[in-house]
């Protein structure tokens, strides 16, 4: 059984230049990722006809920013990794949102009710290893969920996938976002199958009085689209057909990201910059105007 990466190294060391690289550019991780990302959006049921702010927790080299930005929203990323946020910044996704460097699972002082939802893609469980002696992942986890709670709008909705190792990670998750006052539960994605099963934990903040449903789980999977999901190279006619679609939809996107940046303005589109001073592990900070005014402190 191959070791799982949150038991190799630290995410800010295991993900250096090379592996954020081939993270980046790697066809079926970019495929995966990209799949997870459209799902965890729905999940959110947001405003087709508004322009959100969504934090991106976890948002790596941009890959589930950009789906919040085909689906007319401006996000908010955060990653510790910062050969990650170099890789989104290559890709230019620092034309389509704002990144921050940081720890998920310590105190992240945003303004509260900041964000319209929030989503996350396979990064939770780093949080469920103790990476220094310090680190007590329980502690950890209802740290990041209090921040989390206090971020979000009373409402909304975080829909975070992620890979537990075991039915003991699940329970942890879970009861930590319970204590922090969350309603929801978990999702299952196709639960019989053993290659395409998905965990996504849909939570949302406060009470509005309106009934909150959870969403159906996806419950079949066709055997093309399982195949597709373990393989890593060659092209199959299926692949080639998703492929063909994205590109006659392309000019509808453009489309959407010029109406964007007339309803909410410039500040939504700043590009990132790197302050002189650095974090404790002698990284550069990076900030950006409008993530920058979401933080009540440093």
């Amino acid at each position: 059984m191959a070791t799982r990466p949150e038991h190799l190294a630290p995410p800010e060391i295991y993900y250096n230049s090379e592996e954020a690289r081939r993270y980046t550019v790697n066809t079926h991780i970019r495929d995966i990722q990209i799949e997870m990302s459209q799902r965890a959006v729905e999940m959110l049921l947001l405003p087709e006809d508004e322009c959100c702010l969504v934090l991106d927790i976890g948002c790596g080299s941009g890959l589930s920013g950009s789906v919040l930005n085909d689906h007319n929203n401006f996000w908010v990323g955060i990653d510790i990794s910062t050969f990650m946020l170099d890789e989104a910044i290559n890709n230019e996704c620092d034309k389509e949102g704002d990144m921050i460097l940081g720890d998920i699972g310590e105190t992240i002082n945003f303004k509260p009710q900041s964000f319209d939802g929030a989503i996350s893609i396979s990064a939770l469980q780093w949080l469920c290893v103790a990476n220094k002696s310090t680190h007590d992942p329980y502690k950890r986890l209802l740290t990041f969920f209090k921040w989390l709670y206090r971020s979000l709008n009373y409402g909304a909705r975080a829909a975070i996938q992620f890979y537990p190792e075991n039915a003991e990670q699940i329970e942890m998750i879970t009861s930590a976002a319970t204590r922090c006052n969350f309603g929801g539960g978990l999702v299952v994605d196709f639960p019989e199958s053993t290659k395409a099963k998905k965990y996504y934990l849909c939570i949302w903040a406060g009470m509005t009085g309106i009934p909150q449903q959870m969403p159906q789980a996806m419950l079949q999977v066709d055997e093309d689209d399982e195949e597709e999901m373990v393989k890593t190279g060659g092209t199959n006619q299926r692949r080639t057909k998703r492929r063909k679609k994205q590109e006659t939809v392309r000019q509808r996107i453009i489309n959407k990201k010029q109406q964007q940046r007339k309803r909410v303005g410039d500040i939504y589109h700043r590009f990132i910059k790197s302050v002189g001073n650095r974090n404790k592990a002698g990284h550069q900070i990076y900030w950006t105007p409008k993530a920058f005014s979401l933080l009540t402190q440093l």
